[in-house]
């Protein structure tokens, strides 16, 4: 399996349907992985990248404090499959000369990931073109400019609606 290292990019809240989805991108090209994710788990990350901090631990949090009370780390975090619509990651924790893989969501994957300060990976299969190549690959024959902020984020929500969430990983309660 080729992995490919990959970053948060983003989080939206799907209007129509008020989902929240997870948006990996990958740190050296421009494909992405929309992840459809709960709405705890999407303010645990939320809250991780607006650098909120509160006066007693959270969950994803004391999953952190807990692996050093151990004195072990996350190394790293897979998302490695994609299977009837679930995706399959792994948190990789070091301790003692010792590897551990613990099978996980993405969701919360991602956000421990985050306050280990652990690198994220993707089965290179997973990724898909972004937005942007999506929309030049559709007209070839434009001479290409730089997008606003606001362009962007128009061409992901377009992006977005053709997807079908079932495809990846919808969250289910």
């Amino acid at each position: 399996m080729n992995v490919v290292e990959v970053r948060v990019h983003g989080l939206i809240l799907e209007q129509k349907t008020q989902q929240n989805i997870v948006i990996l991108r990958e740190i050296e090209g421009e494909r992405i992985l929309p992840i459809w994710i709960g709405p705890s788990e999407a303010q645990a990350i939320r809250r991780f990248l607006a650098e909120e901090s509160f006066p007693r631990p959270l969950t994803h949090d004391l999953i952190q404090l807990v692996i050093e009370g151990f004195k072990g780390r996350v190394t790293r975090v897979v998302i490695a499959d994609l299977r009837e619509s679930t995706f399959f990651a792994s948190v990789m924790i070091e301790r003692e000369g010792d590897a551990l893989s613990i099978d996980a969501r993405p969701s919360d994957s991602i956000a421990i990931a985050l306050r280990a300060r652990a690198p994220i990976f993707v089965n290179e299969t997973l990724l898909q073109p972004s937005p942007e190549a999506a929309a030049e690959e559709e007209t070839p024959e434009a001479a290409p400019r730089e997008l606003n902020e606001e362009e962007k984020a128009e061409q992901l929500r377009r992006f977005l609606e053709k997807l079908n969430p079932e495809d990846f990983g919808k969250f289910q309660l």
